[in-house]
């Protein structure tokens, strides 16, 4: 699925490389890249390299073998980056805080505070 007004997420232009990112991990299907509003000292962003699902309800439905790709890059990454402790949050729409409709996890850690939550 695209977005409503079917031009790219901001994500499927940081994959094409149309907008510069910090790429933290890549593999054939999954991206993950550095929040731009980061809520804790470290906050990644763990991406399909596919549009067709909005959010991890769709993903786990449609494709749970991407679902689970996504989640061994934030484990990954948080062994990494944080020691290995993380919290992994999918916002599923508007009133939970998700604003770009191209399913992602963010990845949060690194000294959390009371009520840290992923937005986007």
């Amino acid at each position: 699925m695209t977005t409503e007004t079917d031009s790219p997420s901001i994500f499927s232009r940081i994959i094409a490389r149309e907008i510069p990112a910090t790429i933290l991990a890549e593999t054939d299907r999954v991206i993950a890249f550095p929040d731009i509003a980061p809520k804790a000292p470290v906050h990644v962003l763990v991406v399909p390299k596919t549009e067709q699902y909005r959010n991890v309800v769709e993903l786990a439905a449609g494709d749970p073998g991407l679902l689970a790709e996504m989640i061994e890059v934030a484990d990954s990454l948080a062994a990494e980056l944080t020691g290995g402790d993380f919290r992994l949050i999918f916002n599923t729409g508007q009133g939970a805080g998700q604003t770009v409709f191209h399913v992602h996890a963010h990845v949060l850690g690194g000294g959390l505070e009371e009520g840290s939550l992923g937005k986007g």
